[in-house]
């Protein structure tokens, strides 16, 4: 059984506040079991940090489900997290702590402890591959198609054809 999370942000989405949307969805094996779209607390000064932010709320998602599993026990004993931001993936696995990077608040540190510790594997992925993309960004109908197909959705309000 294997748990693995896409992870997207878009970076100042909110016209009026400029927060950043974070999107997520989590897969246990192939099934869809957690997804979330929601506008992030604060401001991020960058588009890195609304991304760092947006998987620090992903591994949150799934320590909890680990936790869930492991209730039932089904030992998960690694996760997988996919992210479209080559910096924020950089910046997680650095356990070097940079000038630059100070005005990140110490909670979103928790992913880096999940990183060292080993359950988190983090993995870059193509924008044209991110799943999550369909909870933070208005995508044309090919691309929308294409995610709802990979998610494994279905519409079972559609009359069969």
């Amino acid at each position: 059984m294997q748990l693995s999370g896409f992870v997207d942000s878009n970076y100042g989405a909110c016209p009026d506040t400029r927060r950043s949307v974070t999107g997520f969805c989590v897969f246990l094996g192939n099934n869809l079991v957690s997804w979330k779209a929601k506008k992030q607390q604060t401001v991020s000064r960058s588009s890195c940090e609304a991304e760092y932010r947006a998987m620090t709320t992903t591994v949150c998602e799934l320590v909890w489900l680990r936790s869930l599993l492991s209730s039932f026990k089904f030992d998960v004993p690694t996760a997988s997290l996919y992210c479209d931001n080559q910096s924020a993936i950089h910046f997680a696995n650095n356990q070097v702590f940079h000038e630059r990077t100070k005005h990140v608040e110490v909670d979103c540190h928790f992913i880096r402890d999940k990183v060292r510790d080993g359950f988190i594997k983090l993995f870059h992925v193509r924008s044209t591959n991110q799943l999550a993309d369909i909870f933070t960004k208005a995508l044309h109908s090919p691309a929308f198609k294409s995610l709802v197909l990979k998610m494994g959705l279905l519409n079972i309000h559609s009359s069969p054809s």
